[in-house]
């Protein structure tokens, strides 16, 4: 038997019968909306009744062109939106009109140092290898945004590597920054599934100063060893004496609401090279075990 003898497949594919529907004779029948094919019809797709729906689809496009890329394992990246670049740090300083905004501004000059940290750590990630079967691991991914995000990104492709950004559509204009890879830049209507997909293929995720949005993927994560929900991995908190300032990790332990044992899950560091020796020791004890 050959192919010519057996087809692959009886049906034609969609994207032809897509094609073909755009040509049809125009009549009162075929120029309303009720006409079109379901998966062309965006009006369709968009009623609340069809949120499920969506759901799915933004489950599974990001997921199906991760595949496709072989990308088996990320390193995540969370942190603020806000923290400037050092070259840039004192425009802020510079722009700020009152006392306290100049207070503010040289708290996040202070914290600027942490873009090179990050943009450090994700290079050191971005040389691990591919493994045995061509698979990619640790690749860097961040929210796609400015920030703690671009010098993520931006460290991936100061070795040549590729790079995820997984943005979200804001009531304020954002696009991604100019270092995530074009064909690994997805955007997101549902924090949820962005969410997902960060903690899908996350193997150790760099947490950096942050505000509401960095809290809340962090403890989200947390929430998930802590409950057993996922498998445990490196989560590096770094600037110990910014974390614990902003939260009182033992107050919550001493009230009784988490366990001391919980306060374990983070690791504090303030180094790349330490951030990524933590990773590389965890992972040589799970080998080990």
């Amino acid at each position: 038997m050959t192919e010519k003898a057996v087809p692959s497949r009886v049906f034609e594919a969609a994207k032809q019968e897509a094609e073909r529907a755009k040509k049809a004779v125009s009549t009162p029948q075929t120029q309303h909306p009720a006409y079109k094919l379901a998966f062309q019809d965006t009006e369709f797709l968009l009623r609340e009744d069809l949120r499920p729906v969506r759901f799915q689809l933004e489950l599974l496009k990001p997921e199906l062109l991760l595949d496709e890329a072989r990308i088996c394992s990320m390193m995540v990246f969370y942190g603020s939106a806000r923290i400037p670049e050092p070259a840039k740090a004192q425009m802020l300083l510079d722009l700020a009109t009152d006392e306290r905004g100049r207070r503010v501004a040289q708290r996040l000059i202070e914290k600027s140092k942490y873009y090179d940290v990050a943009r450090e750590l994700a290079r050191l990630a971005s040389e691990f290898p591919r493994d045995v079967n061509g698979n990619r691991h640790f690749v860097v991914c961040s929210g796609g945004g400015p920030s703690i995000m671009e010098a993520a990104n931006r460290g991936a492709v100061d070795v040549g590597a590729e790079t995820v950004g997984l943005n979200i559509v804001l009531p304020h204009e954002q696009a991604p920054n100019p270092y995530v890879t074009p064909s690994l830049s997805f955007q997101f209507h549902y924090f949820a599934l962005r969410k997902m997909h960060f903690l899908l293929r996350a193997r150790a995720v760099a947490v950096f100063p942050g505000g509401f949005g960095t809290f809340d993927e962090t403890f989200e994560l947390l929430t998930l060893i802590q409950t057993g929900k996922i498998k445990p991995m490196p989560v590096l908190m770094f600037g110990r004496e910014f974390w614990e300032r902003v939260i009182d990790f033992e107050a919550l332990a001493d009230e009784g609401v988490i366990a001391h044992k919980d306060i374990e899950l983070i690791t504090f560091v303030e180094t790349a090279e330490e951030a990524w020796a933590a990773v590389q020791a965890f992972y040589a004890r799970d080998e080990g075990a």
